[in-house]
């Protein structure tokens, strides 16, 4: 049951039918398989790489797409729809280009952005810590600044495509200035001194390879730094807003994903001589997993298209990350249950599903961070 969209343009309705058939065609038939051995799949990046779906949010100057968060984000959903590691991969590399496009120079943007955006480069985004989760501030992989260069030394944790990727957008500390002492350098993966760890051994998203980065002496060029000294912590701030509507809308795709499953087994399931359909508990529960995945994709457009407009969204992405995981936890909960002991076996993929759901309300900001967040604004505006 394809969802059903508003779309601003018919451009906007091609790219997303673009994007349902390559869903359809090249991924969803590799999602478990590629998940059952821990696979990576980094040929299919480069794919959407060539078809133009890996920079859809940033300038045509430098390979991007140029349209609107409300429609890249739709695009985001029919991914995750098919294979949830795609999505969240594609909404990392999003945002791990967010500080080259906001706050690098032209002649950095010119240097190295055809690449990221074409699928020849993947990103990954390194802020996190074993000890500075939620608190960003308190990170201390340190940067000291020695002629034309930075040498980093420390270790970054829970870094998506750590190992896989070709560049890292890094926050470091540059000064003991709390949140003022940090700087973002762009890092390229073949730095001498930069290396990954053993991945980690997740109970879900197991194509989606996640590892610490550890930095031993790792000289980085000065001309990498993006924005100035100190305005690192800014700059994750702000990509992690937009990162917060890319983690929202793949929750969506997930959840609508476990709700066609869900609706097609009821459908074809018989007990005492009818479809399991047909039965109110049965048939109530499909209703309200239709009603949150409805509700959670109207409130990251609603949040997408205040960002479109250059209104403050950073309320509207936290409640739209909020809700959209969380309900995303309880669709896939319940597409299990309606499925029975069907659902609770690797013949169908509700079971990878629901293990998929659970990871979305931590990263990107925990679900617990997202109500700080939303406590925050609320505040401000009282």
């Amino acid at each position: 049951m394809p969802a059903e969209r508003l779309l601003p343009s018919t451009e906007a309705e091609d790219l997303v039918s673009l994007a349902r058939e390559i869903a359809r065609e090249e991924l969803a038939p590799l999602a478990a398989e590629y998940e059952e051995q821990g696979r990576f799949p980094r040929e299919k990046f480069r794919l959407l790489g060539k078809s133009g779906l890996l920079g859809l949010p940033y300038p045509e100057r430098w390979g991007g797409g140029d349209v609107p968060y409300e429609v890249y984000l739709q695009v985001l959903e029919e991914i995750a729809t098919a294979w949830m590691s795609m999505g969240v991969g594609l909404s990392v590399h999003t945002m791990s280009c967010f500080a080259l496009a906001h706050y690098g120079t032209d002649e950095q943007r010119d240097k190295w952005f055809p690449a990221m955006l074409s699928g020849e480069l993947l990103g990954a985004y390194a802020l996190s810590e074993s000890h500075a989760g939620s608190d960003a501030a308190a990170l201390s992989t340190r940067a000291v600044r020695s002629g034309d260069e930075y040498v980093i030394n420390g270790t970054k944790a829970w870094i998506t495509h750590g190992g896989e990727a070709d560049f890292y957008t890094t926050m470091v500390r540059t000064s003991p200035d709390g949140g003022k002492g940090i700087t973002c350098l762009l890092v390229d993966a073949d730095t001498e001194g930069l290396s990954a760890a053993e991945p980690e051994k997740k109970m879900g998203l197991t194509g989606s390879t996640t590892a610490q980065m550890i930095f031993d002496d790792a000289r980085v060029p000065a001309e990498r730094r993006i924005g100035e000294e100190g305005q690192g912590l800014r700059i994750a701030l702000e990509s992690l807003a937009s990162g917060r509507l890319g983690i929202a809308a793949c929750a969506v795709g997930l959840a609508q994903a476990a709700l066609d499953e869900a609706l097609a087994y009821a459908r074809e399931r018989r007990q005492f001589g009818q479809p399991i359909i047909d039965f109110q508990a049965v048939e109530f529960m499909l209703a309200d997993m239709a009603a949150a995945v409805e509700s959670a994709r109207a409130t990251y457009l609603e949040a997408a298209r205040r960002r479109d407009r250059g209104l403050p969204f950073a309320r509207q992405a936290s409640i739209a990350k909020l809700v959209a995981t969380d309900n995303a936890m309880k669709v896939t909960t319940d597409a299990v249950q309606v499925l029975g002991g069907a659902g609770y076996t690797r013949d169908f993929p509700v079971e990878r599903y629901m293990r998929e759901a659970k990871v979305p309300q931590i990263f990107e900001g925990t679900n617990q961070i997202q109500r700080l967040v939303i406590a925050r604004e609320l505040r401000k505006s009282s």
